[in-house]
Protein backbone atom coordinates (compact mmCIF):
# COMPACT_ATOMS: atom_id res chain seq x y z
CA UNK A 1 0.00 0.00 0.00
CA UNK A 2 2.79 2.39 0.93
CA UNK A 3 4.58 1.57 -2.30
CA UNK A 4 1.40 2.20 -4.33
CA UNK A 5 0.80 5.53 -2.57
CA UNK A 6 4.40 6.60 -3.22
CA UNK A 7 4.06 5.67 -6.89
CA UNK A 8 0.82 7.62 -7.10
CA UNK A 9 2.45 10.66 -5.50
CA UNK A 10 5.35 10.36 -7.94
CA UNK A 11 2.88 10.31 -10.85
CA UNK A 12 1.05 13.34 -9.46
CA UNK A 13 4.34 15.19 -9.04
CA UNK A 14 5.34 14.30 -12.60
CA UNK A 15 2.00 15.56 -13.93
CA UNK A 16 2.40 18.76 -11.90
CA UNK A 17 5.86 19.32 -13.37
CA UNK A 18 4.51 18.67 -16.87
CA UNK A 19 1.65 21.12 -16.32
CA UNK A 20 4.05 23.73 -14.97
CA UNK A 21 6.34 23.24 -17.95
CA UNK A 22 3.40 23.57 -20.32
CA UNK A 23 2.31 26.76 -18.58
CA UNK A 24 5.84 28.12 -18.82
CA UNK A 25 5.92 27.21 -22.52
CA UNK A 26 2.64 29.01 -23.15
CA UNK A 27 3.83 32.06 -21.20
CA UNK A 28 7.15 32.14 -23.06
CA UNK A 29 5.49 31.65 -26.44
CA UNK A 30 2.92 34.33 -25.66
CA UNK A 31 5.62 36.79 -24.59
CA UNK A 32 7.61 36.10 -27.75
CA UNK A 33 4.58 36.41 -30.01
CA UNK A 34 3.39 39.58 -28.29
CA UNK A 35 6.79 41.23 -28.47
CA UNK A 36 6.92 40.71 -32.23
CA UNK A 37 3.69 42.68 -32.57
CA UNK A 38 4.73 45.47 -30.21
CA UNK A 39 5.10 48.04 -32.97
CA UNK A 40 1.45 47.62 -33.93
CA UNK A 41 0.51 47.64 -30.23
CA UNK A 42 2.18 51.05 -29.84
CA UNK A 43 0.32 52.26 -32.90
CA UNK A 44 -2.98 50.93 -31.52
CA UNK A 45 -2.43 52.66 -28.17
CA UNK A 46 -1.47 55.91 -29.90
CA UNK A 47 -4.49 55.95 -32.21
CA UNK A 48 -7.23 55.21 -29.66
CA UNK A 49 -7.16 58.37 -27.45
CA UNK A 50 -8.33 60.51 -30.38
CA UNK A 51 -11.74 58.85 -30.23
CA UNK A 52 -12.60 60.34 -26.84
CA UNK A 53 -11.34 63.82 -27.66
CA UNK A 54 -14.03 66.43 -26.97
CA UNK A 55 -16.21 64.16 -24.84
CA UNK A 56 -17.43 64.85 -21.35
CA UNK A 57 -14.90 63.34 -18.92
CA UNK A 58 -17.52 61.08 -17.34
CA UNK A 59 -18.15 59.39 -20.72
CA UNK A 60 -14.50 58.68 -21.57
CA UNK A 61 -14.02 55.43 -19.66
CA UNK A 62 -17.43 53.95 -20.64
CA UNK A 63 -16.60 54.52 -24.30
CA UNK A 64 -13.11 53.06 -23.91
CA UNK A 65 -14.71 50.01 -22.28
CA UNK A 66 -17.10 49.64 -25.24
CA UNK A 67 -14.13 49.85 -27.63
CA UNK A 68 -12.27 47.29 -25.49
CA UNK A 69 -15.17 44.85 -25.76
CA UNK A 70 -15.22 45.41 -29.51
CA UNK A 71 -11.50 44.67 -29.65
CA UNK A 72 -12.01 41.41 -27.75
CA UNK A 73 -14.70 40.42 -30.25
CA UNK A 74 -12.45 41.32 -33.17
CA UNK A 75 -9.57 39.21 -31.92
CA UNK A 76 -11.31 36.22 -30.35
CA UNK A 77 -14.49 35.77 -32.41
CA UNK A 78 -13.57 37.01 -35.89
CA UNK A 79 -9.80 36.97 -36.36
CA UNK A 80 -8.67 33.98 -34.28
CA UNK A 81 -10.83 31.29 -35.98
CA UNK A 82 -9.92 32.57 -39.45
CA UNK A 83 -6.21 32.58 -38.63
CA UNK A 84 -6.31 29.06 -37.21
CA UNK A 85 -8.13 27.77 -40.29
CA UNK A 86 -5.67 29.51 -42.60
CA UNK A 87 -2.68 28.22 -40.64
CA UNK A 88 -4.04 24.67 -40.98
CA UNK A 89 -5.27 24.70 -44.58
CA UNK A 90 -3.78 27.73 -46.38
CA UNK A 91 -0.67 28.97 -44.55
CA UNK A 92 0.54 30.55 -47.79
CA UNK A 93 -2.26 33.14 -47.44
CA UNK A 94 -0.92 34.61 -44.19
CA UNK A 95 1.89 36.61 -45.83
CA UNK A 96 -0.34 38.33 -48.44
CA UNK A 97 -2.90 39.15 -45.74
CA UNK A 98 -0.15 40.56 -43.57
CA UNK A 99 1.13 42.65 -46.48
CA UNK A 100 -2.33 44.09 -47.13
CA UNK A 101 -2.29 45.30 -43.55
CA UNK A 102 1.22 46.67 -44.11
CA UNK A 103 -0.06 48.65 -47.09
CA UNK A 104 -2.87 50.08 -44.98
CA UNK A 105 -0.53 51.07 -42.14
CA UNK A 106 1.92 52.67 -44.58
CA UNK A 107 -0.88 54.61 -46.26
CA UNK A 108 -2.28 55.84 -42.94
CA UNK A 109 1.18 56.90 -41.75
CA UNK A 110 1.89 58.75 -45.00
CA UNK A 111 -1.52 60.44 -44.76
CA UNK A 112 -0.75 61.69 -41.26
CA UNK A 113 2.61 63.09 -42.37
CA UNK A 114 0.94 64.79 -45.33
CA UNK A 115 -1.64 66.40 -43.04
CA UNK A 116 1.14 67.48 -40.69
CA UNK A 117 3.33 69.15 -43.32
CA UNK A 118 0.48 70.59 -45.41
CA UNK A 119 -1.41 72.04 -42.45
CA UNK A 120 -4.66 70.43 -43.53
CA UNK A 121 -7.39 70.61 -40.89
CA UNK A 122 -7.89 67.45 -38.93
CA UNK A 123 -11.20 65.69 -38.75
CA UNK A 124 -13.49 67.08 -36.10
CA UNK A 125 -14.11 64.74 -33.16
CA UNK A 126 -17.15 62.53 -33.53
CA UNK A 127 -18.36 64.04 -30.27
CA UNK A 128 -19.20 67.19 -32.21
CA UNK A 129 -21.58 65.35 -34.54
CA UNK A 130 -24.64 65.44 -32.30
CA UNK A 131 -27.01 62.58 -31.49
CA UNK A 132 -25.54 59.12 -31.79
CA UNK A 133 -22.00 60.46 -31.49
CA UNK A 134 -20.94 57.77 -29.02
CA UNK A 135 -22.08 55.00 -31.34
CA UNK A 136 -20.15 56.63 -34.19
CA UNK A 137 -17.05 56.86 -32.02
CA UNK A 138 -17.24 53.23 -30.98
CA UNK A 139 -18.00 52.01 -34.52
CA UNK A 140 -15.09 53.94 -36.02
CA UNK A 141 -12.68 52.84 -33.30
CA UNK A 142 -13.67 49.18 -33.57
CA UNK A 143 -13.24 49.23 -37.36
CA UNK A 144 -9.72 50.64 -36.99
CA UNK A 145 -9.03 48.13 -34.21
CA UNK A 146 -10.09 45.28 -36.50
CA UNK A 147 -7.27 46.08 -38.92
CA UNK A 148 -4.67 46.65 -36.22
CA UNK A 149 -5.81 43.56 -34.31
CA UNK A 150 -5.52 41.47 -37.47
CA UNK A 151 -1.94 42.69 -37.86
CA UNK A 152 -1.15 41.88 -34.23
CA UNK A 153 -2.64 38.40 -34.47
CA UNK A 154 -0.98 37.51 -37.80
CA UNK A 155 2.42 38.74 -36.60
CA UNK A 156 1.93 36.75 -33.40
CA UNK A 157 0.86 33.66 -35.37
CA UNK A 158 4.01 33.83 -37.48
CA UNK A 159 6.12 33.94 -34.30
CA UNK A 160 4.64 30.77 -32.75
CA UNK A 161 6.77 27.64 -33.10
CA UNK A 162 4.16 25.20 -31.77
CA UNK A 163 3.06 22.48 -34.21
CA UNK A 164 -0.24 21.72 -32.49
CA UNK A 165 -3.27 23.72 -33.60
CA UNK A 166 -4.52 23.78 -30.00
CA UNK A 167 -1.19 25.07 -28.72
CA UNK A 168 -1.26 27.90 -31.28
CA UNK A 169 -4.84 28.68 -30.31
CA UNK A 170 -3.98 28.90 -26.60
CA UNK A 171 -1.01 31.18 -27.25
CA UNK A 172 -3.07 33.44 -29.50
CA UNK A 173 -5.86 33.68 -26.91
CA UNK A 174 -3.31 34.69 -24.26
CA UNK A 175 -1.77 37.25 -26.64
CA UNK A 176 -5.18 38.64 -27.62
CA UNK A 177 -6.36 39.09 -24.04
CA UNK A 178 -3.04 40.40 -22.74
CA UNK A 179 -2.46 42.91 -25.53
CA UNK A 180 -6.04 44.19 -25.45
CA UNK A 181 -5.89 44.79 -21.71
CA UNK A 182 -2.46 46.42 -22.07
CA UNK A 183 -3.52 48.77 -24.87
CA UNK A 184 -6.88 49.91 -23.55
CA UNK A 185 -5.75 49.92 -19.93
CA UNK A 186 -2.95 52.29 -20.93
CA UNK A 187 -5.39 54.39 -22.97
CA UNK A 188 -7.76 54.61 -19.99
CA UNK A 189 -4.95 55.82 -17.76
CA UNK A 190 -3.79 58.36 -20.32
CA UNK A 191 -7.16 59.98 -20.95
CA UNK A 192 -7.90 60.32 -17.22
CA UNK A 193 -4.54 61.76 -16.18
CA UNK A 194 -5.71 65.35 -16.65
CA UNK A 195 -8.71 64.59 -14.41
CA UNK A 196 -6.28 63.34 -11.79
CA UNK A 197 -4.33 66.57 -12.22
CA UNK A 198 -7.47 68.67 -11.80
CA UNK A 199 -8.36 66.82 -8.60
CA UNK A 200 -4.86 67.35 -7.22
CA UNK A 201 -4.87 71.02 -8.21
CA UNK A 202 -8.10 71.49 -6.23
CA UNK A 203 -6.57 70.07 -3.04
CA UNK A 204 -6.19 73.13 -0.81
CA UNK A 205 -4.41 71.16 1.93
CA UNK A 206 -1.23 70.56 -0.07
CA UNK A 207 0.60 73.18 -2.10
CA UNK A 208 2.77 70.45 -3.60
CA UNK A 209 -0.29 68.57 -4.88
CA UNK A 210 -1.68 71.77 -6.36
CA UNK A 211 1.54 72.52 -8.25
CA UNK A 212 1.95 68.93 -9.38
CA UNK A 213 -1.71 68.77 -10.48
CA UNK A 214 -1.44 71.99 -12.49
CA UNK A 215 1.76 70.72 -14.07
CA UNK A 216 0.09 67.43 -14.95
CA UNK A 217 -2.87 69.19 -16.57
CA UNK A 218 -0.53 71.40 -18.58
CA UNK A 219 1.69 68.49 -19.63
CA UNK A 220 -0.99 66.07 -20.85
CA UNK A 221 -1.76 67.84 -24.17
CA UNK A 222 1.96 67.72 -24.99
CA UNK A 223 2.13 64.05 -23.97
CA UNK A 224 -0.82 63.24 -26.22
CA UNK A 225 0.85 65.07 -29.11
CA UNK A 226 4.04 63.07 -28.61
CA UNK A 227 2.01 59.86 -28.53
CA UNK A 228 0.33 60.81 -31.81
CA UNK A 229 3.76 61.32 -33.42
CA UNK A 230 4.94 57.98 -32.04
CA UNK A 231 1.86 56.35 -33.55
CA UNK A 232 2.56 57.97 -36.92
CA UNK A 233 6.17 56.74 -36.93
CA UNK A 234 5.07 53.30 -35.72
CA UNK A 235 2.60 52.99 -38.59
CA UNK A 236 5.32 53.62 -41.18
CA UNK A 237 7.95 51.54 -39.39
CA UNK A 238 5.70 48.53 -38.85
CA UNK A 239 4.01 48.79 -42.24
CA UNK A 240 7.33 49.15 -44.05
CA UNK A 241 8.89 46.24 -42.16
CA UNK A 242 5.92 44.00 -42.97
CA UNK A 243 6.23 44.89 -46.65
CA UNK A 244 10.02 44.42 -46.68
CA UNK A 245 9.86 40.97 -45.12
CA UNK A 246 6.76 40.03 -47.10
CA UNK A 247 8.38 40.75 -50.46
CA UNK A 248 11.30 38.55 -49.43
CA UNK A 249 8.98 35.75 -48.31
CA UNK A 250 7.19 35.92 -51.67
CA UNK A 251 10.48 35.35 -53.51
CA UNK A 252 11.89 38.84 -54.18
CA UNK A 253 15.51 39.11 -53.12
CA UNK A 254 15.46 42.91 -52.95
CA UNK A 255 15.09 45.32 -51.26
CA UNK A 256 15.13 43.25 -48.07
CA UNK A 257 18.36 41.52 -49.11
CA UNK A 258 20.19 44.87 -49.17
CA UNK A 259 18.87 45.79 -45.71
CA UNK A 260 19.77 42.38 -44.34
CA UNK A 261 23.29 42.75 -45.80
CA UNK A 262 23.74 46.08 -43.98
CA UNK A 263 22.50 44.52 -40.76
CA UNK A 264 25.07 41.76 -41.10
CA UNK A 265 27.84 44.26 -41.80
CA UNK A 266 27.37 45.97 -38.43
CA UNK A 267 26.42 42.89 -36.40
CA UNK A 268 30.03 42.18 -35.43
CA UNK A 269 30.66 45.59 -33.86
CA UNK A 270 31.31 44.89 -30.20
CA UNK A 271 28.73 46.20 -27.78
CA UNK A 272 26.52 48.05 -30.27
CA UNK A 273 26.22 45.67 -33.21
CA UNK A 274 22.73 44.45 -32.34
CA UNK A 275 21.46 47.97 -31.69
CA UNK A 276 22.94 49.30 -34.93
CA UNK A 277 21.41 46.40 -36.85
CA UNK A 278 17.99 47.16 -35.36
CA UNK A 279 18.35 50.87 -36.14
CA UNK A 280 19.28 50.13 -39.75
CA UNK A 281 16.33 47.78 -40.18
CA UNK A 282 13.96 50.27 -38.53
CA UNK A 283 15.21 53.23 -40.57
CA UNK A 284 14.91 51.40 -43.89
CA UNK A 285 11.50 50.02 -42.89
CA UNK A 286 10.31 53.56 -42.09
CA UNK A 287 11.58 54.94 -45.40
CA UNK A 288 10.14 52.02 -47.37
CA UNK A 289 6.79 52.41 -45.63
CA UNK A 290 6.81 56.16 -46.30
CA UNK A 291 7.56 55.62 -50.01
CA UNK A 292 4.90 52.96 -50.50
CA UNK A 293 2.38 54.81 -48.36
CA UNK A 294 3.08 58.05 -50.23
CA UNK A 295 2.45 56.35 -53.58
CA UNK A 296 -0.89 55.02 -52.33
CA UNK A 297 -1.80 58.43 -50.93
CA UNK A 298 -1.07 60.04 -54.33
CA UNK A 299 -3.29 57.48 -56.03
CA UNK A 300 -6.08 58.05 -53.51
CA UNK A 301 -5.96 61.85 -53.66
CA UNK A 302 -4.63 63.13 -56.94
CA UNK A 303 -5.15 60.62 -59.75
CA UNK A 304 -8.62 60.58 -61.37
CA UNK A 305 -9.39 56.93 -60.62
CA UNK A 306 -8.35 57.30 -57.00
CA UNK A 307 -9.80 60.72 -56.22
CA UNK A 308 -12.43 60.83 -53.53
CA UNK A 309 -14.45 63.55 -51.90
CA UNK A 310 -12.36 65.28 -49.26
CA UNK A 311 -15.33 65.26 -46.94
CA UNK A 312 -15.40 61.50 -47.16
CA UNK A 313 -11.92 61.23 -45.74
CA UNK A 314 -11.31 64.34 -43.73
CA UNK A 315 -14.78 64.96 -42.46
CA UNK A 316 -15.72 67.99 -44.59
CA UNK A 317 -14.41 71.37 -45.56
CA UNK A 318 -12.31 73.66 -43.46
CA UNK A 319 -15.43 75.59 -42.46
CA UNK A 320 -17.11 72.39 -41.34
CA UNK A 321 -14.03 71.52 -39.35
CA UNK A 322 -14.02 74.89 -37.64
CA UNK A 323 -17.69 74.52 -36.81
CA UNK A 324 -17.09 71.03 -35.51
CA UNK A 325 -14.15 72.15 -33.43
CA UNK A 326 -16.28 74.96 -32.03
CA UNK A 327 -18.93 72.46 -30.99
CA UNK A 328 -16.27 70.24 -29.46
CA UNK A 329 -14.90 73.21 -27.56
CA UNK A 330 -18.35 73.93 -26.16
CA UNK A 331 -18.92 70.30 -25.15
CA UNK A 332 -15.51 70.20 -23.47
CA UNK A 333 -16.05 73.55 -21.75
CA UNK A 334 -13.06 75.25 -23.36
CA UNK A 335 -12.34 78.97 -22.89
CA UNK A 336 -13.58 79.68 -26.44
CA UNK A 337 -16.98 78.42 -25.40
CA UNK A 338 -17.23 80.55 -22.31
CA UNK A 339 -16.75 79.53 -18.71
CA UNK A 340 -15.71 75.88 -18.15
CA UNK A 341 -18.39 73.58 -16.84
CA UNK A 342 -17.96 71.48 -13.73
CA UNK A 343 -16.73 68.49 -15.72
CA UNK A 344 -14.42 70.46 -17.99
CA UNK A 345 -10.76 69.69 -18.15
CA UNK A 346 -8.01 72.25 -17.83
Amino acid sequence: MAGGLAALLDDVAALARLAAASTDDVAAASAKAGSKAMGVVIDDAAVTPQYVKGLEPKRELPIIWRITKGSFRNKLIFILPVLLLLSAFAPWALTPILMLGGLYLSFEGAEKIWELVSGKPKKAPAAAEGAGAEDKIVSSAVRTDLILSAEIMVISMNSIDAESLWARAIVLVVVAIGITLLVYGAVGVLVKMDDVGLAMAADEDSEFKQKFGRGLVGAMPKVMNVISYVGMVAMLWVGGHILLVGTHDLGLAQPYGFVHHLEGAVAGIAGVGAILGWLINTAFSFVFGLIIGGIIAVIMHFLPFGHHDESGHAGGSADQHEAGQGSAAQSAGSPEAGSPGPDAKG
